[in-house]
């Protein structure tokens, strides 16, 4: 069987079971080229190049394999792979810690955030850091920064250190542990967080692999505010003058605006719109 075919019947085979794809991949086929590409050693970009390979009766039962346990157990692909990438980057992940997915990749990539910031910036703090993953792509992007990691959990912590030290980044980004903001070092001039903010409605919806990633991370209360109510407040002591926080809120922008009507904020375009992730200054924040 060819690496195409075999891909296909995957494919056709998550599509069946009814799983979800939102952890780095949207589709069936994407996931189970992923899977396949994994097992194989492969590169996951390099489909077009191997597609018409023919596969050993051994490495199509691999494969065959690692579909049947993302079906039976509904865990997310990254945690299978024990790998999840991010705008190319690739991270150790495993449930310790969420898949990382953040928007706020993205605005780090294209150096949205870059206009608000002051040239003079040195310090950066990731909030709610989970694995990492954003702490590594702003010290790649700023070179010039020094970059705190902070997360309430231990456990997150201990993979973030994986992926610190994996693309040797440990001179410049130092991890704390703390609950918000109050585990902080600051002043800083850039705070990023992707903090919990599902609302305990949806937390109730959430399919099975979600609910395989620490709640921890996830549940931000009836609302989806608790974290960012206590954020909001803390935030301007945390922030050097001319400093900005870049927020993501998921899907819950209603409860955004319902919770501070009058909170003016930037809302940041990214490839799922302008309602996912928002900016705000110290100054409106005051």
């Amino acid at each position: 069987m060819k690496l195409i075919d075999c891909i296909d019947t995957q494919a056709a085979r998550l599509a069946q079971a009814g799983l979800f794809f939102g952890h780095g991949t949207t589709n069936a086929f994407d996931e189970a080229a992923w899977l396949a590409l994994w097992r194989l050693g492969l590169p996951l970009d390099a489909l077009d190049e191997h597609e018409e390979r023919e596969l050993t009766g051994a490495e199509s039962a691999a494969i065959t394999a690692l579909v049947d346990e993302r079906i039976s157990t509904r865990k997310p692909a990254a945690y299978l792979t024990g790998e999840a990438w991010l705008q190319g980057v690739p991270f150790t992940i495993d449930e310790r810690a969420i898949v990382p997915r953040s928007f706020i990749a993205e605005l780090i990539a294209d150096a949205s955030i870059d206009p608000w910031l002051n040239p003079a910036s040195r310090r950066v703090l990731d909030l709610c850091t989970g694995n990492g993953s954003l702490a590594v792509l702003a010290a790649m992007a700023w070179p010039d920064v020094a970059v705190d990691a902070l997360d309430l959990s231990v456990d997150a912590l201990a993979v973030a250190t994986l992926n610190v030290e994996r693309h040797d980044l440990t001179s410049r980004i130092r991890l704390l542990q703390g609950d918000g903001l109050a585990g902080a070092e600051g002043p800083y001039d850039l705070i990023l967080c992707n903090p919990p903010y599902v609302n305990s409605a949806s937390m109730a919806a959430l399919p099975a692999e979600y609910l395989a990633e620490p709640e921890l991370a996830l549940a931000g209360g009836r609302d989806g505010m608790d974290f960012i109510r206590e954020l909001l407040r803390a935030a301007p002591a945390a922030l050097n003058d001319d400093g900005v926080l870049v927020l993501e809120i998921g899907n819950e922008r209603q409860h955004f605006e319902a919770a501070f009507p009058t909170l003016e904020v930037v809302w940041m375009d990214t490839s799922s719109g302008a309602d996912q992730v928002l900016l705000v200054t110290k100054e409106n924040l005051l």
